[in-house]
C-alpha cells in the first residue's frame, strides 16, 4: 500500500495520478494508522518549511513519520518541500528544525552571487547522478528533471548525495540512505524521467 501524506500543502493529486498511470493504487491520508500501516509512504510538499512543519507537528504526523520510517523502515520519498523537511533544519522564514531523518540543512538560493539566474529555479534542469542508488536503477548519468523552487538542501555527508544540478551553482538535487529518499525535483511532472523514478522507488527501494 503506498500513502500518499495528505496535510495540506502537497501537490498530492499530481502525485497520486502519476502511480495511477503506471498502474498504481495510492491513498491520500492523514490517518496515522493507515499511515503506519503503508508499504511506502510519499511525503509531498508545495510552500513553506516552518508552516509545514507546524501543520506535521500539529497532527502529530512527524512522529508518526519519524516511527514508521525509523522503527517500521518504510521507505520514504520526500518531493520538493518534502524532501527538504526530512532534513534537520530550514532558515526559511527563520529557523525551524525538521523531521531530522538525514543530517541536511536547507537554504535560500544566494541570488547575489549569479545574478542571470533567477530565483525561484523554475523548469526542467539536469540532474547528474553522482551515485547510482535504486532511485536511479536503469538511468542515464545525466537526466533531465522539473523543478520550481527558492530553497535547496545542503547535506552534512556527500556520501548520501545521489544527484546534483546547477543553477548558478551546484546545489543537491536528490539524496538516499537507504530506504530515506528526497527529490528536489517534482517526478510527478517530470514525464517518462519522473514516473521511471516513481516507478523504482516502488520497485526498487
Amino acid at each position: 500500500m503506498i500513502v500518499i501524506i495528505d496535510y495540506g500543502m502537497g501537490n498530492i493529486y499530481s502525485i497520486k495520478n502519476a502511480f495511477n498511470y503506471l498502474g498504481l493504487e495510492v491513498i491520500l491520508s492523514n490517518n496515522p494508522d493507515t499511515i503506519i500501516s503503508a508499504d511506502r509512504i510519499v511525503l509531498p510538499g508545495v510552500g513553506s518549511f516552518s508552516r509545514a512543519m507546524s501543520v506535521l507537528r500539529g497532527k502529530s504526523l512527524d512522529i508518526i513519520i519519524k516511527e514508521s520510517v525509523l522503527k517500521y523502515k518504510k521507505p520514504v520519498l520526500g518531493i520538493c518541500l518534502g524532501m527538504q523537511l526530512l532534513g534537520k533544519s530550514s532558515t526559511e522564514d527563520s529557523f525551524c528544525e525538521g523531521l531530522g531523518l538525514i543530517d541536511c540543512s536547507v537554504e535560500r538560493f544566494d541570488q547575489s552571487k549569479y545574478q542571470d539566474h533567477k530565483v525561484p529555479h523554475v523548469g526542467f534542469n539536469t540532474v547528474h547522478i553522482k551515485d547510482k542508488v535504486s532511485l536511479y536503477y536503469g538511468f542515464e548519468q545525466d537526466v533531465d528533471f522539473y523543478f520550481t523552487h527558492s530553497y535547496r538542501v545542503f547535506c552534512d555527508n556527500d556520501k548520501y548525495v545521489s544527484g546534483l544540478c546547477t543553477h548558478g551553482e551546484a546545489f543537491v538535487a536528490s539524496f538516499q540512505k537507504g530506504h530515506i529518499c528526497g527529490t528536489q525535483f517534482h517526478p510527478e511532472k517530470s514525464q517518462s524521467n519522473g514516473l521511471k523514478l516513481l516507478k523504482n522507488f516502488i520497485e526498487q527501494v
